[in-house]
């Protein structure tokens, strides 16, 4: 009898086993929305429980900083800028990139078309309005990179505004030009009543001055255990296939995020339209981190002359081992 409850308590705990997945938590470095379409559609559509995964998405706000999310231990893995995840690298914080399924950049300055400005050259004697909490890492440096001060409104400098995460200033006329995103607030102020005709916009892209958005970082330490980078492989497969299905269904991976909006703040028409401008960033990734957009944000991000976003070029601040293991 002994050695029939014995192996009965054998087979159920090799059940047990079997069936526990190896949880993941994502933190997102802003709200649910179709930024962040390929993990709600990996979740909703089974394609981490496929790879053994229970995923945990946490979405983000103005008062949550995913650096410091994950350096508190409250996520395994963060959706976070480069230039946001380099500085804090060079702080002391070993953020390591993993995965880059962003390829080209979404960040833009939006002007009124009705105040003289005919290029980036015109941009010096402005209000011009800017994101903080790090994200005004890449206008520093493109501004640096023009020769324009940002000391205040003057020849040759501009005035910086700090900017909340709307696009009341331009409406306003509160600045000459706003930092917007193709997939987000330049659509806002279209839906105020602008017209395109009205706007000269700038897409850093364009400028050359495009850093990488939207990579997926962990803490480097972690990277030493065998099985975290297991999961970390899975977890990008998984998240990959989830960005690959929303490019070719996004009205349908627009509806899958409406359904994870827990504040009911989003719009149908917005979050298919925001798709459709998502999937243009997409585009080209596999998830493996190209080494020429790395160097070119380094090179954008250490061009800052007297006041760099980082001071020497980092080391170990990506690697492919993930991305290498999750695209066999």
């Amino acid at each position: 009898m002994k050695s029939i409850f014995t192996t009965a308590s054998a087979l159920a705990l090799m059940a047990t086993q079997a069936l526990a997945a190896d949880d993941v938590t994502l933190q997102l470095k802003w709200v649910t929305q179709a930024q962040f379409a390929g993990y709600y559609v990996a979740l909703d559509q089974g394609l981490y429980e496929a790879e053994d995964l229970n995923v945990t998405i946490l979405p983000g706000g103005p008062d949550i900083a995913p650096t410091q999310v994950i350096a508190g231990g409250g996520a395994d893995v963060i959706v976070e800028w480069m230039p946001a995840a380099l500085a804090a690298r060079e702080n002391g914080l070993p953020l390591v990139n993993i995965a880059q399924p962003f390829k080209s950049s979404g960040m833009m300055l939006t002007c009124w078309g009705d105040v003289g400005i005919d290029g980036p050259d015109s941009l010096a004697n402005r209000t011009l309005g800017v994101w903080f909490f790090g994200n005004e890492y890449p206008f520093l440096s493109w501004m640096n990179t023009l020769g324009i001060k940002t000391d205040g409104k003057a020849e040759g400098s501009v005035e910086v505004l700090k900017q909340g995460f709307n696009v009341d200033p331009l409406i306003q006329r509160q600045a000459d030009c706003i930092s917007t995103m193709t997939y987000n607030e330049y659509w806002q102020v279209i839906d105020s009543g602008i017209t395109p005709e009205e706007l000269v916009t700038f897409k850093y892209q364009d400028q050359g001055v495009a850093t990488m958005e939207d990579g997926l970082y962990v803490l480097e330490d972690k990277l030493g255990d065998a099985a975290f980078e297991d999961k970390m492989a899975r977890f990008v497969k998984a998240s990959m296939a989830g960005w690959k299905w929303a490019e070719e269904n996004p009205e349908e991976a627009a509806m899958i995020v409406l359904d994870y909006d827990e504040t009911g703040a989003q719009t149908e028409e917005h979050q298919m339209r925001m798709m459709g401008e998502v999937a243009k960033l997409t585009a080209g990734s596999n998830g493996a981190l190209d080494e020429a957009d790395y160097q070119r944000t380094v090179d954008t991000l250490m061009s800052g002359g007297s006041d760099p976003v980082i001071t020497k070029v980092p080391e170990g601040a990506w690697t492919h081992a993930i991305t290498d293991k999750a695209l066999q």
